[in-house]
């Protein structure tokens, strides 16, 4: 296996050791999982925790665009108030208003010991530019959300295919495992039964052992990283690391040649372009908002209240008169001293639109690196996959000849060992071409945004 596989394997590690205690004492129900490589990022596309969280990232978008309407609808307010003086607070007059001497003062508690008002206040925007930006942007805002959980999708989708297919390769492997392990087993037998006519050396049976204690190592080996392989897909997909999963798709090296794709690319076909775009389309509408911040704001505003004084507890009777208030007005607020807050506002996000189209440039030459690099990898994998092929057809032309000479008695121990180890090795490096292939493939397909 290749060592890409290691960061998903270590993944799964820690979450098989992590569950295996907790199964011990609790009782677990164990599912099995059958997935196609499609039904397989179906799943992912549902319950990754990545995806998940990119979803919710909608939604918040959601609420923080109804916060923005908010704004701009009317604000409605009620209030209720009751006051109980403890104290009736104290007045100083002029003693001379009662006849007193001038020049003194004379206290007075004016006033109630109850006193109560209810009433209601409306407030609406007649014009606020940064309230109608933040309407305007409602729009672009959410398909800015709308990407970047597109983007993630597209990683987990990608990440998703590459190990599925990689344990589909390694499935085959398996089965040419147990092929050549069941050869070696013959071979020892034979080797052991010439060793007994005298017909060969106690060394010829120690090498075929060896080779053949290697092979079945090498098949343990490979087995271990398929199921730790498995673990890091699970935990990718968020399956419960105790659950099964059997992947039902075998990979051949006509579905690698399949659907291939012409040299055009369009860079709208990438998620993560469209994304940028959109925050651009985003740093646009700030610079227009901080714009807006300098102009004044016209809002109109109502209010209507009642209120009672008492010196009983009895607003609840309605033998005393309650005396309204009411008022409409326009309220104009203009900016005129901030300290210079709006302009390094408005600097400041220019500065940024500035970045963003810098990140727009070089992701566009990242694309065109990134599609010309994964083409030619594909190419190269593609003609070394069917290299190595041939490698194995005749690696199985020679150790058949070999074989048959051996069986009639004119070949040699040396010469059958030798062409079962060149078969085994040939076999080795197409599996490793393959997964290189598949690799390669996928890599160019999510270059392109076709994936």
């Amino acid at each position: 296996m290749k060592a890409r596989f290691m960061k998903y394997i270590l993944m799964g590690m820690m979450g098989v050791i992590c569950l295996t205690a907790n199964a011990q004492q609790n009782d677990i129900t164990f599912k099995t999982h059958f997935f196609t490589a499609k039904e397989a990022v179906d799943y992912a596309m549902q319950n990754a925790v990545q995806v998940k969280n990119a979803l919710l990232d909608i939604k918040i978008q959601e609420q923080t665009n109804k916060g923005y309407t908010a704004e701009a609808l009317p604000q409605i307010n009620g209030t209720v108030n009751l006051t109980d003086y403890l104290s009736i607070p104290t007045q100083l007059v002029p003693a001379e208003f009662i006849g007193g001497t001038p020049g003194t003062y004379f206290p007075i508690k004016f006033g109630t010991k109850y006193s109560g008002t209810y009433g209601a206040n409306l407030q609406q925007i007649i014009f606020d530019g940064q309230v109608f930006v933040g309407l305007q942007a409602r729009k672009t805002a959410m398909k800015n959300a709308e990407l970047a959980a597109e983007v993630t999708k597209e990683q987990i989708k990608t990440n998703v295919y590459k190990i599925y297919y990689q344990l589909a390769v390694a499935k085959r492997q398996i089965g040419t495992f147990d092929a050549n392990i069941s050869n070696y087993e013959k071979l020892l037998h034979d080797t052991k039964e010439i060793y007994k006519n005298g017909f060969a050396e106690k060394l010829d049976v120690d090498k075929v052992q060896v080779q053949l204690s290697n092979l079945e190592t090498q098949k343990l080996q490979a087995q271990n990283q398929i199921d730790a392989g498995k673990e890091g897909l699970k935990f990718l997909m968020n399956i419960p690391q105790h659950d099964q999963i059997i992947l039902t798709d075998t990979l051949s090296d006509e579905e690698i040649k399949s659907n291939i794709l012409d040299e055009n690319y369009n860079y709208q076909d990438r998620k993560d372009f469209q994304e940028l775009e959109t925050a651009i389309e985003l740093g646009k509408y700030n610079i227009k908002r901080y714009q807006l911040s300098k102009l004044p704001t016209l809002s109109f505003s109502a209010n209507f209240n009642q209120n009672a004084q008492r010196n009983t507890f009895t607003f609840f009777k309605g033998s005393e008169p309650w005396y309204t208030t009411s008022f409409m007005s326009v309220n104009l607020s203009i900016p005129i001293f901030d300290g210079g807050t709006r302009n390094s506002n408005i600097a400041t996000a220019r500065l940024n639109l500035m970045k963003y189209n810098n990140q727009l440039d070089q992701l566009k030459s990242s694309i065109d690196n990134d599609v010309a690099q994964s083409r030619l990898n594909m190419k190269t994998a593609l003609i070394t996959m069917d290299s190595q092929k041939k490698n194995v057809d005749l690696a199985e032309s020679v150790y058949n000849s070999t074989k048959l000479k051996y069986e009639q008695g004119v070949g040699s121990n040396q010469e059958i060992s030798t062409a079962q180890a060149d078969l085994v090795m040939a076999q080795n490096n197409y599996y490793s071409s393959l997964y290189d292939a598949i690799i390669a493939k996928i890599n160019y397909l999510t270059a392109a945004g076709k994936l």
